[in-house]
Parts: C-alpha cells; structure tokens; sequence
C-alpha cells in the first residue's frame, strides 16, 4: 500500500510534475532533476511557443484542480505563477 502524501509532498510534486511537463510540451529533453539545482538563469536557455506556454497553463490548470483539489479560478492563478516562477523563454512573444 502506498503511503499517503501530506499536502506539502502533494505541492512538491505538482511542482514537478508541472516542469516536467512544460518541458515536454515545449519539445525538450530536460527534466526537473536536470535543473532543479542551478541557480544561474536556466529557464532562459530553452524556449517555448505562446501556443505551448497556452496549452502547459491548460493543462496544469487541470492538474492541480484534479491533484491538489482547487477551483477552477485559482488552479489557473497558481499557474499564472508557476509560469512566471519557472516558465521558460516564450519565443514568439511580440512586445
């Protein structure tokens, strides 16, 4: 029987599981042990899509009102601060 995770282990690993799923979206062989201890500007070295950055956002949207039981509006504000907290580099971004 698997142990039961306490609410912070739950927010460690949605952590995770959302870098790595950005990664992945944006079509990248980089995990969260890849990066997890650098402490220069990592998340500027890859890039991503403002349609991927979207589609991440959607996605992790789902996975935290699934995983850490949130509403709908605040999944989406955690993840408007996950993607300026660890979001990569948005390469078609027009200022």
């Amino acid at each position: 029987m698997n142990k039961r995770l306490s609410k912070q282990e739950k927010k460690e690993k949605s952590v995770i599981d959302l870098v790595n799923m950005m990664f992945e979206i944006a079509g990248h062989t980089v995990t969260f042990e890849d990066i997890k201890d650098r402490k220069d500007n990592w998340f500027q070295e890859w890039t991503m899509t403002t349609e991927q950055n979207d589609q991440w956002k959607l996605w992790g949207k789902k996975y935290l009102i699934k995983n850490l039981r949130m509403n709908a509006k605040i999944a989406e504000r955690e993840m408007m601060w996950v993607s300026l907290q660890w979001g990569l580099k948005l390469s078609d971004y027009n200022i």
